[in-house]
């Protein structure tokens, strides 16, 4: 028998249109302190220099010496992103190890062990808290910014694009490793830490194996991402395909530029493809 549907409360209704009315308010809010009127971009002297704008990029120059002169950019876009991506592993995952609570505080990692006192787990709290800090504060920020600061840092060019790709999805990696860990299966790190093994071994054994598809497939994901953080961050200096559109733009050489574009968008067309074939054979 079909249950009649039930209406909803009055209470839900009010809140509904509170909310709904608040919505409304604060997008037009936005638009107002803004000084935004989107009704411009549609008069016939902003359809115009869109026009003109847009036409100037076609068609995109497909020289033969310019698309050669233009491969070295997309391979230092693949290296950055790829170099990138490993620098974050392989912070990121020791980083996971101390913030997951399940391995660290009283986990499997210390199965068998006395109980230690009220000062001995205080000391083994504080790496887990310093590791959880350090990581969200490396995730707060923005690569593009971390970019801004290793430009001043080591210069132009694709290490500063490294360093902030490394630290920025370190942060990033290292707390969906750890939520990845906290959800995991720990019998098999238990067992062994049960049969003597040491913990170095029961990380090695017991904690990586069951869990490693899932880290991989997440990386992979990470690896596609950064292709596309890659060529961002490229227009404050940091190498790749994105500084080359930042000065064939500054150039007005707008030929180049679309030609630029379209090879970032095959680029990440070709990254996307790569990833998700791979992904789903982990899953």
């Amino acid at each position: 028998m079909n249950q009649a549907a039930v209406p909803p409360s009055p209470g839900a209704s009010r809140e509904r249109r509170i909310l709904t009315g608040a919505g409304l308010l604060i997008l037009l809010g936005s638009f107002a302190y803004t000084q935004s009127n989107p009704a411009l971009l549609l008069s016939p002297e902003a359809l115009r220099a869109i026009g003109s704008f847009a036409a100037a990029f076609f068609p995109p120059d497909l020289n033969r010496d310019f698309l050669s002169s233009s491969l070295g950019p997309v391979i230092e876009t693949v290296q950055l992103a790829t170099a990138g991506v490993a620098l974050a592993i392989l912070v990121g995952f020791p980083m996971a190890l101390l913030a997951a609570g399940n391995f660290h505080l009283g986990g499997a990692l210390f199965e068998g062990d006395p109980e230690p006192s009220p000062a001995v787990r205080r000391l083994r709290a504080a790496p887990y808290w310093l590791s959880r800090l350090l990581l969200n504060f490396m995730r707060s920020i923005p690569e593009l910014i971390w970019a801004l600061i290793f430009v001043r840092a080591v210069g132009l060019g694709p290490l500063a694009g490294i360093l902030a790709l490394g630290v920025a999805y370190a942060g990033i990696l290292g707390k969906v490793f750890a939520e990845i860990m906290e959800s995991a299966d720990l019998r098999p790190a238990l067992a062994l830490r049960a049969a003597g093994a040491s913990r170095p071994k029961v990380i090695l054994y017991g904690i990586i194996p069951p869990i490693f598809r899932q880290f991989l497939s997440y990386a992979l994901y990470r690896w596609e991402c950064a292709m596309r953080a890659a060529a961002i961050m490229g227009f404050v200096g940091a190498g790749g395909l994105g500084q080359h559109i930042e000065i064939a733009m500054r150039m007005f050489e707008h030929r180049q530029t679309a030609t630029l574009i379209l090879e970032l968008a095959l680029l990440v067309a070709a990254a996307d493809f790569i990833s998700s074939r791979l992904r789903r054979k982990l899953a």
